[in-house]
């Protein structure tokens, strides 16, 4: 795994653009570490693009089983994220699912994205073991403490403590568990 800058990630997709036709890039990383802002500017940088987010697959929570507080992925329905999208991503194929809303509590309406050359899937547990295979490129998403904090508080407001407390061990313990940032081929820092 080497530091790249999200310049240098964008060339290395140009190149394997050049290669392929379709290109599958996983953005994955702690809570706040800058995922979200990297597809975007990624999507910007390439307008062929299509983005999925794996908070689109949460699982409602009666399908969820006892005790998922303390469970990494148990909250996320890996395998309709493989199937629904990242395999037919794979495969050059439109991509058609209902993301879940948890704020909504209920599924959207459908959405159909692709085919599309690049497809940059970005969310925590985008590099699970069961979605791995399907990537050309995994990037682990970094930013100091310090700012991984000052982002947090910021975006959840009075929810912060409990997301801390609640999310980040749970996200911890998958990355230990499944050795992702380890298994990734590059980093890209955010801030």
């Amino acid at each position: 795994m080497h530091l790249v800058s999200p310049e240098e990630l964008s060339g290395l997709i140009t190149a394997r653009l050049k290669q392929q036709p379709t290109v599958l890039v996983a953005l994955d990383g702690r809570c706040g570490s800058g995922k979200t802002t990297l597809a975007a500017q990624l999507a910007e940088r390439f307008p062929q693009s299509i983005t999925l987010h794996t908070d689109d697959f949460y699982l409602p929570p009666p399908q969820r089983v006892t005790g998922w507080e303390r469970i990494p992925c148990a909250n996320m329905h890996l395998e309709r994220l493989r199937a629904e999208a990242v395999a037919p991503a794979r495969a050059g194929r439109a991509v058609c699912y209902k993301a879940y809303s948890c704020r909504e509590g209920a599924y959207l309406p459908p959405r159909v994205l692709g085919p599309a050359p690049l497809v940059i899937v970005e969310g925590s547990y985008s590099h699970h073991p069961s979605l791995a295979p399907y990537y050309d490129i995994k990037v682990f998403v970094i930013c100091s403490a310090e700012e991984q904090m000052r982002r947090l508080r910021a975006r959840e407001g009075k929810r912060y403590l409990n997301f801390v407390q609640r999310w980040i061990p749970l996200e911890e313990e998958y990355f230990t568990d499944y050795a992702i940032e380890r298994n990734a081929e590059m980093t890209v820092v955010t801030g």
